[in-house]
């Protein structure tokens, strides 16, 4: 510690709004990773099948997450085998771009898992989340350029500002009694 004490003087209200600016700029630069679900039904056909496995694909390669919830209704509880088999299926579907970041299990009437996008799959996500940050912050920049060359030019034969004069409207005043 310095010996006198060294302290700096500054305006709080300054300090707590580039605090809140390079907040504000950390948040814009970071990825947020949301949590997309899929729900199927033991009875899912094939063709429902290959388009919920699409969607669950392109959630992960957006770098987001994935659940995968099977439905149970009525009497289908007791085939839990079938569920099972079905994740298995979208397990080994995804394989490419994903991998299971929770295991099946039930709760209550569904089982469910969760996948996550591989290391390298969320890794090109990230570098085009951040490309795409980077674009728009140029466009704003472009654009805030432009509105600043874009303003009028002021004339000598534009009207004073300020409240008008307010003008009698009749010339005549009028006459009481004659």
């Amino acid at each position: 510690m310095a010996k006198p004490p060294v302290c700096k003087i500054m305006d709080y209200g300054k300090f707590k709004y580039e605090e809140k600016k390079k907040a504000s700029e950390a948040k814009k630069k970071q990825v947020v990773v949301h949590l997309k679900e899929v729900k199927l039904r033991p009875k899912t056909e094939e063709h429902d099948y290959e388009t919920k496995v699409r969607h669950i694909k392109r959630f992960l390669e957006e770098g987001n997450k994935s659940r995968v919830t099977i439905m149970f209704r009525g009497r289908e509880i007791t085939h839990k085998n079938l569920g099972q088999q079905i994740l298995e299926d979208v397990i080994k579907d995804c394989k490419d771009v994903g991998q299971v970041e929770m295991a099946p299990r039930m709760e209550g009437r569904q089982m469910f898992m969760i996948l996550a996008p591989s290391a390298k799959v969320a890794q090109r996500a990230r570098d085009l989340a951040r490309q795409q940050a980077e674009a728009s912050k140029k466009d704003h920049e472009k654009s805030e350029k432009s509105d600043k060359s874009a303003a009028p030019a002021t004339t000598g034969d534009s009207k004073p500002e300020g409240n008008p004069v307010a003008t009698p409207t009749s010339a005549s005043p009028t006459a009481s009694g004659s």
